[in-house]
């Protein structure tokens, strides 16, 4: 009699989970809703900037921006590292460079309000030379929150052409004095 009831309940239950019927008749549409706020329309920053490394300006540089930037944003540096076939290569800070005297390195740091780009180095940086400290030249990328997971920012092409720059867009600082 049990074989004969569980038998009778699996039946039922196949019986019940393969019903499917016709679709049903479609709903009401619902009333427009207000209109939204505007949209924001969010486009990166980008600007150029060169610096000259010295003991006076303790090797050091600072920038400001104007107006400040949002504190969700991103500052992506790069330095351009040399010029082949009549390109410029631009590398993402920070960069290492190793000299029998020690390390050298460009970094960056940012707030809202400004960034700074500066040497570090294990050695006296009056030890090196003009081609290191003078006329160096450094692109500094804004990016929005809203593309800061789909960015690769070592890639310097790959983040200007995802936001949309051209040469044309950087902008031109000088050093807050």
């Amino acid at each position: 009699m049990r074989k004969l009831l569980s038998f009778f309940l699996l039946a039922a239950f196949v019986a019940i989970t393969a019903c499917e019927g016709p679709m049903g008749p479609p709903g009401l549409t619902g009333p427009q809703g207000p209109q939204g706020q505007a949209g924001v329309n969010i486009v990166a920053e980008a600007f150029e900037v060169d610096v000259n490394f010295t003991a006076a300006n303790n090797y050091l540089a600072v920038f400001d921006f104007q107006p400040p930037i949002f504190d969700s944003d991103v500052v992506l540096i790069y330095v351009q590292w040399e010029t082949a076939n009549g390109n410029n290569i631009w590398r993402a800070l920070p960069q290492t460079v190793f000299f029998e005297e020690g390390i050298l390195v460009y970094n960056y740091d940012f707030s809202k309000v400004d960034f700074s780009v500066f040497l570090e180095t294990t050695f006296d940086p009056t030890l090196l030379g003009n081609d290191w400290t003078r006329n160096q030249k450094f692109r500094v990328v804004v990016v929005p929150a809203d593309f800061g997971s789909r960015i690769d920012y070592n890639d310097y092409e790959g983040v200007v052409k995802m936001l949309g720059l051209s040469d044309k867009d950087f902008v031109k600082l000088e050093a807050r004095k």
